[in-house]
């Protein structure tokens, strides 16, 4: 591009140079958007490092730093957009690595670098975003010891969240059919680390919540560097492992590894081999157990049994007894009201000699007053009645009487 002396005029073979001119000067938006493009492409994205001063949150939701050392700074944007990629947000004088493009704001001319990832230079970031969610965690009760869920015993469907193409899928699928080969397996699918893995993570835990028909839930990747284990120190997955509806283990990395899911699931195992001997029981010592269990509640039955018979038999002899007893007590009490009923019997009075005097008309004759000379009237003794005629009347004297 040929530029043109201001102080002379332009050659009539010349165009003009824009802003080489007053006439031909340019505006400043279009001045910071040509600088604009400059840079980006002149400066392909890279690291950057240096410490954070001057960090603020806007209202808007991005981020604004600045990124110093000794002698020099920049300013910094990370786009609410971003931000997902990062774990916390970082603080004043913390020292970091960042990864992005060098671009001008043009509203205001200002040279900035687009970041797009921040990682500390030591574990300081990672670690503090690990301890905010684990009080976040324990604020809801999520780590709690009492709210862990024993396994089943024997379950029939046993389901594992893992990648399909990592070992551990084939370590826990093997474990599981060599223990219980009957046992139903349902796989279900996602990415154990990486961008995006978090969300199929959560993705799959949420079918595997509303299908509702796992007894139990492998959550399980195998070893890695602690960065490989990233997508099971996401809150969210911690939090749908959590909402699990079925009891869960997990099985993340080597045993010197535990992440958040380790410590919100039911069951923690070192690793994916030992998740599935612990959910899923072997079935040959299940079945002697039952078998020692039927063995004990069969000879209970039977003693129960006999001790019934026996109280059975116990209880038929005394009541026999008390029959035997009521029934002599009965016909005592029987006999002793007929003596009664005897002594008081006519006929009983009868057979002792006495007669009864009745008129003809059956009335009982019973004084002296009741006969007249001649009068008959019929004599009832013991063994018949009869027939009479009074010849004589004598009354008994004063004396004579009973």
């Amino acid at each position: 591009m040929r530029v043109g002396v201001v102080s002379g005029s332009p050659s009539l073979f010349e165009a003009p140079v824009p802003g080489g001119s007053p006439d031909s000067a340019v505006a400043v938006s279009t001045l910071t958007l040509s600088v604009k493009q400059v840079l980006e492409r002149a400066v392909r994205a890279l690291w950057v490092r240096g410490e954070i001063t001057d960090f603020k949150a806007h209202r808007n939701g991005h981020w604004y730093f600045s990124l110093r050392d000794e002698t020099a700074q920049l300013r910094c944007v990370v786009w609410a957009g971003d931000q997902r990629r990062m774990a916390v947000a970082p603080d004043d004088g913390t020292a970091v690595v960042v990864y992005g493009q060098l671009t001008m704001y043009t509203v205001r001319g200002d040279v900035q670098l687009r970041v797009t990832a921040i990682e500390a230079t030591g574990d300081g970031l990672r670690r503090r975003a690990l301890e905010r969610t684990l009080e976040a965690l324990r604020r809801d009760g999520l780590l709690a010891p009492e709210r862990k869920r024993a396994l089943p015993r024997l379950p029939r469907c046993l389901a594992v969240v893992t990648s399909p193409d990592g070992a551990a899928l084939h370590d826990i699928v093997a474990v599981a059919r060599r223990r219980a080969p009957s046992l139903r397996i349902v796989i279900v699918a996602s990415r154990v680390q990486g961008e995006g893995a978090p969300d199929e993570l959560c993705a799959a835990l949420d079918r595997l919540a509303r299908w509702g028909e796992a007894d139990v839930v492998i959550v399980g990747r195998g070893g890695g560097a602690k960065e490989d284990l990233g997508a099971f120190n996401d809150e969210r997955v911690a939090r749908a492992l959590a909402a699990c509806p079925a009891p869960t283990v997990s099985a993340v990395g080597h045993e010197i590894d535990t992440t958040l899911c380790d410590l919100v699931a039911d069951f923690r195992a070192p690793t994916p081999s030992a998740a599935a001997e612990s959910a899923v029981p072997l079935w040959a010592d299940e079945e002697q157990r039952l078998r020692v269990v039927g063995a004990r509640v069969a000879g209970a039955a039977q003693r129960r049994l006999q001790e019934a018979r026996g109280r059975l038999g116990r209880a038929g002899e005394m009541s026999r007894r008390g029959a035997t007893r009521s029934g002599e007590r009965r016909r005592a009490r029987f006999d002793a009201a007929a003596g009664r009923l005897d002594a008081l019997s006519p006929l009983a009075t009868l057979a002792r000699g006495f007669a009864v005097a009745r008129d003809l008309d059956g009335h009982a004759l019973t004084v002296t007053a009741d006969f007249a000379p001649g009068m008959a009237f019929d004599l009832t003794i013991r063994d018949g009645v009869v027939g009479a005629v009074t010849s004589s009347i004598t009354a008994a004297t004063p004396a004579a009487q009973p």
